[in-house]
């Protein structure tokens, strides 16, 4: 990424850090902007306790000495930070460009608030203008599944890795990334969950109550209901 990307991402980070109180539980979900505020959050140096949404923010959790803790059923976090693909002006997000969707839409649920960390140049202003939806699938019959998922999403890719090969989430599932139609994106939402074979998807709508969106020069801009 470039450098007007990364002073961003920190701006947004460090705006996010401030909200982390002495003695919160918090969430934090996965990507460059959530790593971000780990390595904030380790520079304060003061005891951290999380969940984490993926194994990556777990390593680099563990390794700045945070308290991981698990969510099992007793467990309400304070706060989950987590960023975007794309944030549009009524807070609905697409998530999952870094696959970890399905762990972050349960971290994000297991929390009390939920509040977004990212560039501004993720803010659009109709989802899928350059991202496609993440939908993740289990294995077993994948390809029957994306042709059910075709009326709705008629336009659905396998997300593959470099050498051609299947990519994999976390939980061992496979992703198709589809081109997002100009519909109701709510009705969209709860009939793709509806099909046979699919685990989750990247709208996550109605969950966020603010996005802190970086700019270049340091500056965060606050994106709260109704603009």
């Amino acid at each position: 990424m470039n450098d007007d990307a990364d002073a961003a991402r920190a701006a947004a980070a460090a705006a996010a850090v401030a909200l982390v109180e002495p003695g919160l539980t918090i969430g934090l979900g996965s990507g460059r902007a959530v790593w971000k505020v780990v390595e904030l959050l380790a520079a304060r140096g003061e005891p951290v306790r999380a969940a984490v949404a993926s194994v990556r923010t777990q390593e680099l959790a563990r390794a700045a000495g945070f308290e991981l803790v698990e969510l099992d059923g007793t467990l309400e976090l304070d706060l989950a930070l987590d960023g975007a693909d794309e944030v549009d002006d009524r807070l609905r997000l697409i998530k999952g460009g870094g696959g970890a969707l399905l762990r972050e839409k349960i971290v994000i649920s297991a929390a009390r608030r939920f509040v977004v960390v990212a560039e501004a140049s993720k803010r659009v202003t109709r989802l899928g203008e350059g991202f496609r939806l993440p939908v993740e699938v289990v294995r077993f019959g994948w390809r029957d599944t994306r042709r059910r998922l075709a009326p709705l999403l008629p336009d659905a890719q396998q997300r593959l890795l470099g050498d051609g090969e299947a990519y994999v989430t976390d939980e061992g599932h496979l992703i198709l990334d589809c081109a997002l139609p100009a519909v109701d994106l709510e009705e969209l939402a709860r009939e793709v969950k509806q099909v046979p074979g699919v685990v989750e998807h990247g709208l996550f709508i109605g969950m966020a109550e603010r996005a802190l969106l970086g700019q270049p020069d340091g500056t965060v801009e606050i994106l709260a209901p109704g603009g």
